[in-house]
């Protein structure tokens, strides 16, 4: 089945925190069962690591990553106008194909994270 967001895609969010709300990034991680989305740059949350606690991370200290925001609050970028737009699945040539709703442009495959 085809997806509406993918890894990689670049989204902006649309609602959530202040900070975070209007910012664009790219998609780093999805969790399906959830309905969940990991977004470069957006709801930064520190964590603390005792030294030697994991085998990469042998001296500790504080990280600095991405938490979860829930897949609802973004939407795809359309590269054309650089606007958030919903999207749509259509069947073009036989393939089922992710497709922008305000341009009627389909979706570029997404880059590489």
């Amino acid at each position: 089945m085809a997806t509406r967001i993918k890894k990689g895609d670049l989204v902006q969010v649309m609602t959530g925190k202040k900070v975070d709300s209007g910012r664009q990034g790219r998609v780093l991680g999805i969790d399906r069962e959830k309905g969940k989305i990991r977004v470069q740059g957006i709801r930064m949350q520190k964590r603390h690591l005792k030294p030697g606690v994991r085998a990469s991370s042998r001296a500790g200290g504080i990280v600095e990553q991405e938490g979860f925001i829930d897949l609802s609050n973004v939407m795809l970028v359309d590269p054309g106008d650089n606007k958030p737009s919903r999207v749509r699945i259509e069947e073009r040539d036989g393939q089922r194909v992710r497709v922008f709703v305000r341009s009627g442009e389909p979706v570029p495959e997404p880059q590489n994270v």
